[in-house]
């Protein structure tokens, strides 16, 4: 297999692993989720040895490009899916500290 070869491969991987971080996001499989971001990262790292040489043809920077483009639309549509949580669970955890320090600062006991 030659480089552009591996590199689309690995392209079609991270497409692959993005379209099972939608599905995980859309059922807020929070856990399954970063065990597949893990997976992603790892493969960008793959990614970053190999993808070095610019585009020798048409073809490749084409198929290339759709897989960028639809990585980056599922990016996008994880996004929506896990924003809504993190702002929850930043909203949560703010209260939480804000209580935790309410209590700290009223506390009868000095420590």
């Amino acid at each position: 297999m030659n480089e552009q070869e591996q590199v689309l491969e690995i392209y079609g991987s991270l497409s692959n692993k993005t379209s099972e971080m939608v599905d995980s996001a859309r059922q807020g499989d929070w856990d399954r989720l970063v065990e597949l971001e893990h997976e992603y990262s790892a493969l960008i790292e793959r990614l970053q040895r190999t993808d070095t040489d610019p585009p020798a043809n048409a073809g490749f920077r084409d198929r290339k490009v759709s897989l960028i483009r639809k990585v980056l639309a599922d990016d996008a549509e994880i996004r929506r899916h896990t924003e809504p949580w993190m702002n929850q669970l930043d909203s949560y955890l703010g209260s939480a500290r804000q209580n935790l320090q309410l209590q700290r600062a009223y506390r009868s006991d000095p420590c």
